[in-house]
């Protein structure tokens, strides 16, 4: 496979590349579901879709199958991993998803980059986590779907890493060497389009649930269950740094508001560390 080095012209070269690549998922997805399948006939769709959460490519993969097949009876976007599972059947999906290439095998000769994409991923888990707890503190009408957009979020930062891994590298080189350096700023003058630009264009050339272009539209913010992925996606990016990073103020105090809780029970139910507590409280709250 060969893999970006140069960047592209325009937003639909980028689709037009992309779309011609076999997504790999992670070696660990790879070795689990041949597990499964080896006991298909006991194996439960529920125990099937808690695999494919744990892998944002899976999950792309999963979603964009079931749109490319879609059945003439099926008049809705299947937008949660349980349903599609349901809608595909377990036999259907293990034929589907047979001999998948792996992150690891398409990155073997970059390691660097593979380090970069390993984290992206555990990112995108840890995002994918807070909001649906999130979600059911708001009692959202549909936690499963929040659960599957904020793991997408960073899908094409994920896929991006993959596939131009020098690409991607340069851009954080650039942020490194300034830290003030806004992503997409940094994404434009590396690969001539931010990565959501590519994102919502990948989204609909390959046929992905319309709710999840809603769902990951920021100039929405209003909406609360799009300030609950967006959210998530930002604290899951800060709080990696540590929770000295200086940014973790301000998604506590946006975090407190969306969910009507105090600091104090938000920080608790994050596990911040008690030496923490300080840099988020007043005093007569610790």
């Amino acid at each position: 496979m060969a893999l970006l080095t140069k960047p592209l012209p325009s937003v639909d070269a980028y689709v037009e590349y992309f779309s011609h690549q076999k997504l790999p998922v992670l070696r660990h997805t790879v070795r689990e579901l041949d597990a499964m399948r080896e006991q298909m006939d006991s194996v439960s769709g529920k125990h099937i879709a808690g695999v494919v959460l744990g892998d944002p490519l899976m999950t792309m993969k999963l979603l964009s199958h079931l749109e490319t097949h879609r059945r003439n009876s099926q008049n809705h976007d299947i937008t949660t991993i349980d349903r599609a599972i349901i809608m595909m059947g377990i036999q259907p999906f293990f034929e589907a998803f047979k001999d998948l290439p792996t992150v690891e095998e398409t990155l073997a000769a970059h390691p660097k980059a593979l380090i970069e994409v390993l984290k992206l991923i555990g990112r995108a888990r840890k995002a994918s986590k807070y909001a649906r707890d999130w979600a059911v503190i708001r009692h959202d009408l549909d936690v499963d779907e929040i659960t599957v957009a904020a793991l997408l979020r960073e899908a094409t930062d994920i896929v991006c890493g993959i596939f131009a891994p020098e690409l991607t590298q340069r851009v954080h080189a650039m942020q490194q060497a300034d830290r003030s350096l806004r992503s997409v700023v940094a994404q434009r003058e590396v690969f001539g389009a931010s990565a959501r630009e590519i994102q919502l264009a990948l989204i609909r050339a390959w046929r992905m649930p319309e709710l999840l272009v809603q769902l990951l539209d920021e100039t929405q913010l209003e909406h609360p269950r799009i300030r609950t992925i967006t959210l998530a996606a930002n604290f899951a990016r800060h709080v990696a740094h540590g929770w000295h990073d200086a940014a973790l103020p301000d998604d506590i105090a946006e975090i407190s508001s969306l969910l009507h809780v105090s600091p104090d029970y938000l920080l608790r139910r994050l596990g911040a560390p008690d030496d923490a507590m300080p840099r988020f409280l007043p005093p007569e709250n610790l």
